[in-house]
């Protein structure tokens, strides 16, 4: 299958049309909102271009509904797997989908994918991979689940911490 350019700001697949939201520079702050998604969206990909942090915090990305940034419920662990010794690092954590740094200033770059389960129950799953961008080779995973009070209408992306910013990179998400 082949994907055609929609002519304005997404492209054509099997499930309809990917729309593209405005990259936002994550060059300061402690987060980065993306709001107005359409109730109707089903998927919503979060995509990292060098990202960093200024400390070794956590990144974090939490969905948004009418009652602000969901902070619990999540059933969600983040990992930090060297390309050798020594093992990795893994924690659960019960307030976000986190990717675990771990230390200041490297280029994370890759993806996290939410995807609506339930939509009677408000339930999402996610699951995701960024390069640390460092010569160790560390990649960082995410994954988990969340059921949200009400319909998700936005996506936060956050330092674990709250008081790390961001320092380097781009953010933008495609949702459909």
């Amino acid at each position: 299958m082949s994907l055609q350019l929609d002519g304005t700001n997404g492209v054509l697949g099997n499930s309809g049309a990917f729309i593209a939201g405005t990259p936002v520079a994550s060059t300061s702050g402690t987060s980065i909102d993306f709001t107005s998604i359409p109730s109707w969206v089903k998927r919503i990909t979060v995509n990292f271009n060098v990202v960093s942090i200024s400390g070794s915090s956590y990144i974090y990305i939490r969905p948004i509904t009418s009652g602000g940034a969901a902070t619990t419920g999540y059933n969600a662990t983040g990992n930090l797997l060297p390309a050798s010794s020594p093992a990795s690092t893994s924690t659960a954590i019960t307030t976000a989908f986190p990717f675990f740094v771990n230390a200041s200033a490297l280029a994370c770059s890759g993806s996290f994918e939410i995807r609506l389960l339930n939509s009677s129950s408000n339930i999402w799953v996610g699951n995701g991979l960024l390069n640390r961008g460092d010569s160790s080779g560390y990649i960082l995973t995410s994954a988990g689940v969340v059921s949200l009070a009400s319909v998700l209408t936005g996506i936060r992306i956050t330092t674990g911490n709250g008081t790390d910013t961001f320092t380097a990179g781009s953010i933008n998400i495609l949702y459909e």
